[in-house]
Formats: C-alpha cells, sequence, structure tokens
C-alpha cells in the first residue's frame, strides 16, 4: 500500500514541523551535492529554519557563487532584447521615411507639383507664405543694398503648415519674375532649416 498523498500546507504541529524540516533540508542539501557532482554544476543553496538558524552548501564556495550570480543578474538587465531592440529600429525608419516623404511632397509643392491633390485651404495658405516669402526676399535685398544685415527667420513669421508654392503664386500674380519666385522658394526653405534649428 502506497503512502497517502501530503497536503502542502504549514505543520501545525512544532515538534512535527521540525523533524519534517529536518528531513527535507538534508534531503534538499543531498539533491544539492548530487547535481553539482553529477552534471558539473555550481551549486548554491541557502535555508533559514522558522528559528532563523542558516543552513547551506555550496560546491564551490558560497561567497564566489553569490558574486557570480550577482554578476550575471546585473549583465542580464543590461541586456536588451533583440526583438524589441529590432522592433524600435524599424519604427524609427518607419518614421524616418515617413517624414522624408512628407518633406518630398512639400518640396514638389513648393515647385508647382501635385498641386491638384491640395485642398482650397492649404493653396491659400501655400499662397500667402509665398506673399511671406517675396517679403523676406524684398527685404533682405533692401538691407544688402543698405548694409544692414540679414533679415532672420524671427521676423517673417514661418510655419511648416503655411509652406508656400511659389509657382502657383507665379501663376496668380504674373507681375513676380521667375528669378523672384525661385528665390522665395530658396527663402522658405530656410527659414524652415532656420526655425527646425532654433527648436532644438
Amino acid at each position: 500500500m502506497g503512502r497517502g498523498k501530503i497536503v502542502i500546507q504549514k505543520i501545525d504541529s512544532s515538534a512535527s514541523r521540525q523533524v519534517t524540516f529536518s528531513k527535507r533540508r538534508n534531503g534538499l542539501l543531498k539533491k544539492a551535492k548530487e547535481l553539482s557532482i553529477l552534471c558539473d554544476a555550481e551549486v548554491g543553496v541557502v535555508v533559514f529554519s522558522c528559528t532563523g538558524k542558516l543552513h547551506e552548501f555550496a560546491s564551490s564556495s558560497m561567497r564566489s557563487t553569490f558574486d557570480r550570480y550577482a554578476k550575471s543578474k546585473q549583465d542580464h538587465h543590461g541586456e536588451k532584447n533583440p526583438v524589441e531592440e529590432l522592433q524600435l529600429r524599424q519604427r524609427e525608419v518607419a518614421d524616418l521615411k515617413q517624414q522624408l516623404l512628407d518633406m518630398q511632397d512639400n518640396r514638389r509643392h513648393l515647385m508647382g507639383e501635385d498641386l491638384s491633390s491640395l485642398s482650397f485651404k492649404n493653396l491659400q495658405n501655400l499662397e500667402k507664405q509665398l506673399e511671406r516669402s517675396l517679403k523676406a526676399i524684398r527685404m533682405r535685398k533692401a538691407s544688402n543694398a543698405s548694409g544692414f544685415g540679414e533679415v532672420t527667420s524671427r521676423e517673417v513669421p514661418y510655419t511648416f503648415a503655411d509652406l508656400g508654392d511659389l509657382h502657383l503664386h507665379h501663376h496668380l500674380h504674373s507681375s513676380h519674375s521667375r528669378s523672384e519666385v525661385n528665390e522665395a522658394a530658396q527663402i522658405a526653405m530656410e527659414l524652415r532649416y532656420d526655425q527646425d534649428n532654433n527648436t532644438l
């Protein structure tokens, strides 16, 4: 007849609890020693009884085992999960690609291309930006001629949403020369670059 199944819970009787602790402690330490010998493993076991008495086993020395354990934990926390690292890099690449596409779209709009995809409000914003860019050109020309220095980005308010399309404005206001339109495009790009640097 086999032994009955033991319920795993705290033993109420202190005497029985002490007997069980002594037997199972000895069995645990014996198994730890066998594991270290059979498998050439470094094993360290630390047990405190309910009275606070220390029982331990170490296949080499407990201090060296603890030092190795601490170093292993530190190295593990310092490592990044390769899957998470790859996902992070993929998100960064996707963000950069989207930024590049946005800049390419904006460049085409500035050069008067793909205007059919823009709403009437966006076209108005482009026209307003062109006015500001042309104004900046004339102010810069006047300041250079007078020796007063350059116009800074603070003198001409500028936002990314208001990037102007210079060729659109050229068709609406034919009095502006082609060179003024191209120069306005350059001013718009420079103002955008200056504002991005100032916000860093």
